[in-house]
Formats: C-alpha cells, sequence, structure tokens
C-alpha cells in the first residue's frame, strides 16, 4: 500500500466519525452523499487513469467537499470544507502544492460550477453525478426535505420543480466520461420534469382562466413597448446616420471653401450647430440609465422591487436572486407588482426616449429649414 493509499484510508475514517459524531439537519449533505460522491470521483478518475498524486488529490477533495456543511450549513460551505481539509493535511504533512489543489478542487463545485482542469471537473461531474443516474428523482426529495428543514419553510412541489428544472437546464458536465455516461438520463430526468410541470400548468390553467388574461395583457403591453423602444432606437439611428453624413459633406467640402466664399460662414457654422445639437439629443435618447445592480430583504418583503429587470440584481449572488424569484413565484401578488413595475418602468424609459427623439426631431426639422434659407441667402448676396 502506498503512502497517499493508506492516507486515504485514515481520511475515509476521520470524515466517518465527524459525520457520526455530528447531530445535523442535513439529511441529504451527509456521509451517504459523502461517499457517492467519492465513489464517482474514483470512477471517472480511473477511467482518466489518473497517476497516484492526482488521483489521491481528487479523491481526498471528494470526501471533504461537503464537511463545512457541519459548522455553518450551505452558504459558504465550500470555503470551510476547503478550510477543514488544508488543517487536516497540514497535520498530516502534506505539501503545500496538494493541498492547494485539494482546496481548488473543493472551491470549484460553488455553484455555478466552475472547474479550470481535468481534477476539479471530475469532481464538479461527481457532486452532481445523481442528475443523470436513475435514482434522480430519491436524491432530489432528500435534497427538498433537507432545505425545508434547515429552513424552516415549506416549498411547494411545484415550486421545487421549477427550481429544479432550471438547474438542470443550465448544469453541464464537464468531462467526456460523465457526458457520454450520464448526459442522456440526465435529459430524460430533465424531460419527465417537464412534462410534469406542464400537466400541473394545464390543471392549473382549469381553474385560474383570468390569471391567464392577466398574463397574456402583461405579456402583449410588455412586447408592445418593447417594439416601440426598437422603434425608437431605430429613429435616432436614422437622424445619427443622417447627420453624420451631414456633418463629414460640411467638414470636407464647405469648410474647404470657407476662405474664398466667406458668406457662406455663418450658414455653416449654423448648420454644423444644427447636426450636432440633432446628434446629441439622439444620442441621449438611446443612453440607458441603470440601477446600482442590487436589492436588499426589506425592499422584497415590502414588495417594492423589480427582479425581472436585470438593473435590480445583476450585482447579487444567485442565491440570493434565487431566494427572491423563489418568494416571488409563491406570491402572486408580489409576481403581479413586479410584472406592473417592470411595464411601468418601460414606459417612463419609452416616454424619455420619445421626448428627447422629439427635440432631435424638431431641431433638426427647423434647423434645416433654417439653413437652406440662410445659404439661400448668402448665396444671392454673395453674387
Amino acid at each position: 500500500m502506498t503512502a497517499y493509499s493508506s492516507l486515504l484510508v485514515k481520511i475515509q475514517l476521520h470524515i466517518q466519525s465527524l459525520f457520526g459524531n455530528c447531530a445535523s439537519n442535513y439529511c441529504y449533505h451527509g456521509m451517504q452523499h459523502t461517499e457517492g460522491v467519492v465513489n464517482a470521483t474514483k470512477e471517472i478518475a480511473t477511467h482518466y487513469n489518473l497517476p497516484d498524486e492526482d488521483y489521491f488529490i481528487v479523491v481526498t477533495a471528494a470526501y471533504f467537499h461537503d464537511l463545512g456543511y457541519m459548522n455553518g450549513g450551505s452558504q459558504d460551505h465550500e470555503v470551510r470544507s476547503a478550510q477543514l481539509a488544508e488543517d487536516f493535511l497540514k497535520a498530516e504533512e502534506v505539501s503545500e502544492e496538494v493541498i492547494q489543489k485539494v482546496k481548488d478542487c473543493i472551491l470549484s463545485t460553488k455553484m455555478p460550477q466552475s472547474p479550470t482542469n481535468l481534477l476539479e471537473s471530475i469532481l464538479c461531474d461527481a457532486d452532481l453525478f445523481h442528475l443523470g443516474s436513475q435514482n434522480f428523482k430519491e436524491k432530489s426529495k432528500l435534497i427538498h426535505q433537507e432545505i425545508e428543514n434547515t429552513h424552516n419553510k415549506k416549498i411547494g412541489k411545484g415550486l421545487w420543480r421549477r427550481m429544479t428544472i432550471l438547474l438542470m437546464q443550465e448544469h453541464k458536465y464537464h468531462t467526456d466520461y460523465a457526458k457520454e455516461k450520464l448526459e442522456k438520463k440526465k435529459q430524460e430526468n430533465l424531460e419527465t420534469l417537464i412534462k410534469e410541470e406542464k400537466k400541473s400548468k394545464d390543471k392549473s390553467a382549469l381553474n385560474k382562466k383570468p390569471e391567464r388574461g392577466i398574463e397574456t395583457m402583461f405579456r402583449i403591453t410588455s412586447s408592445n413597448n418593447q417594439r416601440l423602444s426598437d422603434m425608437a432606437d431605430n429613429k435616432a439611428n436614422i437622424l445619427l446616420t443622417v447627420n453624420s453624413i451631414i456633418l463629414s459633406l460640411v467638414v470636407t467640402v464647405l469648410l474647404r471653401k470657407l476662405d474664398n466664399d466667406t458668406h457662406l460662414l455663418i450658414p455653416t457654422i449654423f448648420l454644423m450647430v444644427i447636426v450636432v445639437l440633432t446628434m446629441i439629443f439622439a444620442i441621449l435618447s438611446t443612453i440607458p440609465k441603470i440601477p446600482n445592480g442590487y436589492f436588499n430583504l426589506d425592499q422584497l418583503e415590502k414588495k417594492k422591487v423589480n427582479l425581472l429587470f436585470f438593473g435590480n440584481f445583476y450585482k447579487m449572488s444567485y442565491i440570493d436572486y434565487e431566494k427572491g424569484m423563489g418568494k416571488a413565484m409563491e406570491d402572486s401578488e408580489l409576481l403581479y407588482g413586479m410584472l406592473t413595475r417592470d411595464v411601468y418602468s418601460q414606459g417612463v424609459s419609452l416616454g424619455r426616449k420619445y421626448v428627447l427623439l422629439r427635440y432631435a426631431y424638431g431641431i433638426f426639422m427647423i434647423g434645416l429649414i433654417i439653413s437652406v434659407i440662410a445659404f439661400s441667402i448668402a448665396v444671392v448676396a454673395g453674387k
């Protein structure tokens, strides 16, 4: 038995003792899940015929990857797991290089997963091995139960199903081995969930016909607003293109003639001012206004935040956004309030765009007429 093999046995006993001596509400993220991830890791690692050191690194990371649940819950458990692994391995006099690789593997499992090499990819695929397995449904029920226990909050089956569908649609396996072995079954599991969700929606639709009408109203209004916004942007682009051409002609043709045709100076300057003003207003109409990218729980509780607009959450963590959307999907009043704010925000933005465009077109039209008259008078006076 190599030094790495004997140390893996010691790590296994260490992890088993920690999970066994810790009372926890985590019915999924316990020793059974850890052993499942370790077995999946060994399976994938064996397929790639990893050297002893790399095999030790990724299997050790599998043993420690969820240990942070035991001393702080799900939030940032990867960081605590990596620290626990480091403390143990340092005591065993493992090299700093190996320890860092173990920590990197553990940290890569943080959702959304972000592996950067084969070892990290192996652990990430092993951690979500169940998505493409036969026992996916049982595992999903355990995770559902665990979240309800740890958050002291009931999560409806429909909401949980939608959250799971979203996770599976965004997830992808990273190693070729996992893709070949698990992807097909994962898609089957996903299709089953989607069919269940469709049946649930069809059943709900029979009892909630007014809500369908409301949703149709919001959808049509939002679509119309988007179409009007596209039209405004096209109008601004037309103004910018036309005035860019005029400005180019003024600079390349008229300005060269001002030394000899000084009577054209004032009309030329006036035309340039009109063109620049028109372009400024057209550009202002296309400049987006973006909020600070954050929302807080107080806004969510008071139902005064719109999570459908990216400007209110693009700097937030996915976990916080997921919690907010979960609450919105459970609370129809909050959801419809968000849709109302979204339509209102679109209307305010459209109003600003069209006011600026009206000024731009007004300046361009009146200025162009005055410029033509001014040039005509200057030409006649210059003869």
